[in-house]
């Protein structure tokens, strides 16, 4: 599918259906929040690893294709690795967003921001210029693998990791979540219970008789 149908499709549902449908699902750390205006991300992550040198994202921003994700492998230290010219000059690049397990400052600025913007840290620090870095291999970043090419998708929840070649049927299995979700809320909204929506008896007398079971929507 079409990125742009696949990005539509991340936009009508959220990262929370997606870590239903699959619990195996890669969320980074907690710890990497949002710190601009926009939250949303989706895009394929190019990736980068360094530590206390900020040369490789510099260097990430001005090689990587409009729509990347630049994901930044810092080892999730307390040294800013971006700040507003790299914010301002990944918008000019057209780029998806820029995640960084480490620090990010200039946040005056970043608070206002359009491009995603997602750190561990806030601090006024910044690395040196003096080290290449690596870019486009296997990292880890927010405790968790990420490839060069993977879709990064965020909001305010947090931030996901998904293989390209699943995330249609993932992101359909979570538009039905939210769908049924939906229809609980109204059910809700009318003046009924969460057992009227959900198969809490059911489930509970099964768990009860040591039987599997799942919670599910009743509609």
């Amino acid at each position: 599918m079409p990125h742009d149908q696949l990005r539509a499709k991340f936009l009508a549902v959220d990262t929370t259906a997606l870590c239903d449908v699959d619990k195996a699902t890669r969320v980074l750390h907690s710890a990497i929040r949002s710190r601009s205006a926009t939250t949303r991300i989706f895009g394929p992550a190019y990736t980068v690893r360094c530590r206390d040198d900020f040369f490789a994202v510099l260097r990430a921003i001005e090689s990587a294709a409009p729509g990347d994700v630049i994901v930044v492998d810092g080892g999730g230290k307390e040294i800013a690795l971006a700040g507003e010219l790299f914010a301002r000059g990944a918008l000019a690049r057209k780029l998806g967003g820029i995640v960084i397990d480490g620090g990010y400052r200039d946040i005056a600025y970043v608070r206002t921001c359009e491009l995603p913007i997602y750190s561990r840290y806030v601090t006024p620090m910044a690395g040196t210029t003096a080290a290449l870095g690596e870019l486009q291999i296997p990292i880890t970043c927010g405790g968790v693998p990420v490839a060069p090419g993977e879709l990064i998708l965020a909001d305010d929840e947090g931030v996901v990791v998904v293989d390209p070649a699943r995330a249609e049927a993932l992101l359909d299995a979570a538009a039905a979540v939210k769908a049924a979700e939906a229809a609980v809320i109204a059910q809700l909204n009318a003046g009924s219970t969460l057992s009227d929506g959900l198969n809490v008896a059911e489930h509970t007398a099964l768990l009860l008789d040591g039987e599997p079971s799942s919670l599910r929507f009743l509609s």
